[in-house]
C-alpha cells in the first residue's frame, strides 16, 4: 500500500513539471492518442534517455550527477524533490533547439516553487523573445568568456553543437552555469541583491561594472561557507534513503540458491564481508582494501561473499528494511531481502569446514540482520575495521556540520549538539554497542593513532584490539639527484573538499604566477575549474604503483595532504613517502600527521594561515628533492582481514 501512495506521489510531483508538448513533439513514435505522457516517462521514457522538458537533460543531470545515476534514481523527480533545494546543476534538452524550431516557443526554464508552495514548478521564462541579449553583453561576455570551461562543465551543450557563449548568454547564467572557473554566477547574485533582482547577466554585469566597484566574482566567505550553504539536513538523507531503497526490486531467492551451487566450495569454506556499497564498482580507499582482501581471499580458493546496502544509506538502519547487494566471488548477484540471505546460508552450514567475517563499514546495514547472516553461517567471532568513525557517529568523518574537526566531544555537550550529525549520533553508538554485545569482534585499525583515539571515546565490548596497516614502506634506493628548479607541489587524489581540495586549488591559483613554485594534481578525475597541471593517474590492483610512479617521472617534491578530516590511514601519504614527495598537512590530518613525525619527511604547520605564509615567505624550499634526495620505496599491500585469518589458522 505504502509503495502506491509514493508512486502516485512521484506521479503527481512529475506531471507538474514535464512539458507534455515538448515530450510528444521530439518523440514522434510515441504520438498516440491517449497517451498517458507522465506515466510513460516515469516508466519507460527516462530509461531511454528522453528528456521530459527543453530546460531538462536526463543525461546531463545524470552525468553530472553520478550519485542519482548509481542509485538508479529517476532523475527529474529526485532534481524537484531535492536536486532544487541542494541547488545541483540542471541542463538542458539537447532537442530544445528542435523543438523551438518546431513549434517557435522559447524552452522552459526551471523556478523554483512559490512562497508558501510545497511543490516546484516549471514555467517559461520571463524573457523577451527578440532580442534574447544585447549586442554589447555578448562583446562584454566573449571578451573573457572560457569556452574550454564550460564545454568541460557542460557536456550536454558541448553534444548538441551550439555556440557555447550564445547558450550561456540565453540559458546558461539562468541555470547557474558558471561562464570561467573564477567567476560564481550563484554566488555572485546571492552577494549582489540588486544584480539579481534587475534580472541581467551576472558576468556580464561584472565585467561592465562590479569589478570597478570592486565586487568579487566569488564569495569572499570560502568554500566552507559553501558547504554548509548546500547543507541538507539528516532527517531528509535518511527519509529520502528509505524512499529510494522501497522502489528497488528484489531478485529471486532461486538466483542466490543457484549462485551457491556455483560456488567453487558450496560456502562450505566461506568468508563473509560487510560493507557500504559495491567494491567492485565503486571507487575509494575502503573499496581499494576489500579488492585486496577479495583478491587474497580468492588466492586460497576460498569463497568470498560481500553484503552491501542495495541504495546507499547515510546512517545505520534502525526500524527500516531494505534490500542488500550480495556479490560472490565478484559476481553480482541480484539485491535480496536479508531473509533470503539468511535462508541460504544456513542451508549450506552443513557441510562447512571454515569460515570468517569482517565488517568494513555497516552504513545501511541493520544490526539485527547482520547479525542474523553470520549466525546462519554458524559464526560469532569475527573482526571490525576502523577505516573510518562510523561506530562513533553518524558522521562517519567526523566534522562537524562537514567543514571542522570535532573530535567527538561528549554527546550532550553543546559542541555536539550544533552539527547536523548531532540527532543520528546517539542511535548509531547504540546499534554499534548492541552489535559489539551480541558479536565476538575484534577491532582492527590500520594505524595506532586512530586506535588509541578510538580506544578513549568509546566502552564498547571488544574481543580485541590490533593494528594492522594496509601497506608497509619498503627502502628501495635513493632518488636520481634533482635539477634546481621551482618547488613542485601536488594535489594527489580525487578533488574533494574532506581531502581538501579546495585550500590546494585555492593557493595554487594565488601564486599561479610566482616562479617559485609548479603546481600538479594527480588523480583520476580533473576539477576544470583549477588552472592546475593535471596528469591522470589510476592506482588499482593491476597497477598499484601508478601513483609512486608519476611522482617519481614529474619528480614531485611536496604532496600537500590537507585533509580537514581525521585519517585513520590515507593511502595517499603513503604512496607520496614511496615516491620521494615530502608531505605537508596539519595536525587535523591524523595518522597523515603522526606519519610525518614518525618519518621526518615533511611539515606538519598549525593551520592554514601557516600553510599559506610559508609558501609566501618561501618556506618549504628545504623540501625540495635536490636538497633532500630522498629514499624511493615499494609499498608492500596487506590482504587485510585474508592476513588474520590465515594468522589464526594452524599450519
Amino acid at each position: 500500500m505504502a509503495a502506491t501512495a509514493t508512486a502516485d506521489e512521484d506521479y503527481q510531483i512529475v506531471s507538474t513539471a514535464i512539458d507534455q508538448a515538448f515530450y510528444r513533439t521530439v518523440n514522434p513514435d510515441l504520438d498516440e492518442p491517449g497517451l498517458d505522457v507522465a506515466r510513460h516517462y516515469l516508466e519507460q521514457g527516462w530509461r531511454e534517455g528522453r528528456d521530459p522538458a527543453p530546460w531538462f537533460s536526463v543525461r546531463g543531470y545524470l552525468e553530472r550527477h553520478p550519485d542519482v545515476a548509481a542509485g538508479g534514481l529517476e532523475p527529474l523527480l529526485h532534481f524537484l524533490r531535492h536536486g532544487a533545494p541542494e541547488s545541483r546543476e540542471i541542463f538542458p534538452s539537447a532537442q530544445a533547439a528542435l523543438f523551438r524550431s518546431r513549434v517557435g516557443e522559447t524552452p522552459w526554464t526551471y523556478v523554483p516553487s512559490a512562497p508558501g508552495s510545497d511543490e516546484p514548478r516549471a514555467e517559461a521564462p520571463q524573457i523577451p523573445r527578440e532580442p534574447l541579449y544585447a549586442e554589447a553583453d555578448r562583446l562584454l561576455v566573449e571578451s573573457e568568456f572560457d569556452e574550454q570551461f564550460y564545454a568541460e562543465t557542460n557536456s550536454d551543450v558541448l553534444r548538441a553543437g551550439v555556440s557555447l557563449v550564445e547558450h550561456f548568454l540565453v540559458h546558461g547564467w539562468r541555470e547557474g552555469r558558471d561562464p570561467a572557473p573564477w567567476f560564481s554566477v550563484r554566488e555572485y547574485l546571492q552577494d549582489n541583491l540588486d544584480v539579481a533582482r534587475a534580472g541581467v547577466d551576472p558576468f556580464a554585469h561584472y565585467i561592465a561594472a562590479g569589478r570597478a566597484e570592486g565586487r568579487a566574482p566569488k564569495s569572499a566567505l570560502g568554500f566552507r561557507y559553501r558547504v554548509i550553504a548546500a547543507q541538507v539536513p539528516l532527517e531528509t538523507r535518511v527519509a529520502d534513503a528509505a524512499i529510494q531503497s522501497r522502489k528497488i526490486e528484489p531478485t529471486p531467492a532461486s538466483a542466490l540458491a543457484s549462485a551457491v551451487g556455483r560456488a567453487r566450495t558450496g560456502l562450505r569454506d566461506l568468508h563473509l564481508t560487510f560493507s557500504h556499497d559495491d567494491f567492485n564498482v565503486h571507487m575509494g580507499g575502503v573499496q581499494l582494501c576489500l579488492q585486496y582482501e577479495a583478491a587474497r581471499i580468492n588466492g586460497l580458493g576460498r569463497d568470498h561473499l560481500h553484503l552491501f546496502p542495495a541504495y546507499p544509506w547515510p546512517v545505520l538502519r534502525v526500524g527500516e528494511s531494505a534490500l542488500l547487494g550480495v556479490s560472490l566471488n565478484g559476481e553480482l548477484l541480484g539485491a535480496f531481502p536479508a531473509g533470503d540471505i539468511v535462508r541460504a546460508l544456513a542451508g549450506a552450514q552443513a557441510g562447512r569446514t571454515r569460515g570468517s567475517f569482517a565488517i568494513h563499514n555497516l552504513l545501511g546495514h541493520s544490526v539485527d540482520e547482520v547479525v542474523a547472516i553470520v549466525e546462519a553461517c554458524g559464526l560469532n567471532a569475527g573482526f571490525l575495521w576502523l577505516h573510518d568513525f562510523t561506530s562513533l557517529c553518524a558522521g562517519y568523518q567526523l566534522l562537524r556540520n562537514d567543514v571542522a574537526d570535532c573530535a567527538a566531544p561528549p554527546p550532550d555537550s553543546q559542541a555536539c549538539g550544533v552539527c547536523l550529525y548531532s540527532p543520528g549520533r546517539a542511535a548509531q553508538a547504540a546499534e554499534h554497542d548492541r552489535l559489539f554485545r551480541r558479536l565476538k569482534l575484534t577491532v582492527v585499525s590500520p594505524s595506532q593513532v586512530t586506535l588509541d583515539f578510538w580506544r578513549s571515546r568509546v566502552r564498547y565490548p571488544t574481543h580485541g584490539e590490533i593494528v594492522h596497516p594496509h601497506v608497509r614502506l619498503v627502502r628501495r634506493e635513493r632518488a636520481p639527484q634533482a635539477e634546481p628548479g621551482p618547488l613542485r607541489i601536488a594535489f594527489l587524489g580525487m578533488p574533494a573538499t574532506h581531502k581538501g581540495w579546495p585550500v590546494f586549488a585555492e593557493l595554487a591559483a594565488r601564486h599561479a604566477a610566482d616562479p617559485r613554485y609548479r603546481f600538479f594534481h594527480l588523480g583520476a578525475r580533473r576539477d576544470p575549474r583549477a588552472d592546475v597541471e593535471f596528469h591522470p593517474v589510476r592506482v588499482s590492483l593491476d597497477d598499484p604503483a601508478a601513483m609512486q610512479a608519476a611522482l617519481e617521472r614529474l619528480e614531485i617534491d611536496v604532496a600537500l595532504i590537507w585533509s580537514i578530516f581525521r585519517e585513520t590511514f590515507c593511502l595517499a601519504a603513503y604512496e607520496a613517502l614511496a615516491g620521494g614527495a615530502a608531505i605537508v598537512t596539519s595536525p587535523d590530518s591524523a595518522n597523515v600527521a603522526a606519519l610525518v613525525a614518525s618519518s621526518g619527511a615533511g611539515r606538519v604547520l598549525p593551520d592554514e594561515a601557516a600553510l599559506a605564509e610559508a609558501l609566501a615567505n618561501g618556506e618549504l624550499a628545504p623540501l625540495a628533492r635536490a636538497v633532500r634526495r630522498p629514499w624511493l620505496c615499494g609499498l608492500e599491500f596487506s590482504g587485510l582481514t585474508a592476513d588474520l585469518v590465515q594468522a589464526s589458522v594452524p599450519a
